[in-house]
């Protein structure tokens, strides 16, 4: 075989090779990112849940405190200040 010849089989080899790698790498690379992709979504949906739950919760805590006011007799609306000794 002359030289020329087992340099291009050298060649080719190395080629081959360099491509399979090459393929392997990219679908690894893809996979990864299609599986961080479904974890970014389930984070974003577990959000979203939790975002309708507190929103539910708000809705109920303000008709309980809608009907709270309803029966109980309040000489003054609620402030976020604490009460004072004051104030008794």
């Amino acid at each position: 075989m002359s030289t020329k010849a087992k340099m291009t089989l050298g060649a080719s080899i190395v080629f081959c090779c360099g491509t399979i790698y090459g393929v392997h790498y990219l679908q690894r690379y893809e996979k990864e990112l299609m599986q961080r992709g479904i974890e970014k979504d389930d984070e974003r949906r577990q959000k979203l849940a939790q975002r309708v739950e507190n929103m539910r919760e708000l809705d109920e805590q303000q008709a309980l405190h809608e009907q709270l006011l309803k029966t109980q007799a309040v000489s003054k609306a609620p402030s976020s200040q604490p009460a004072s000794e004051d104030d008794s």
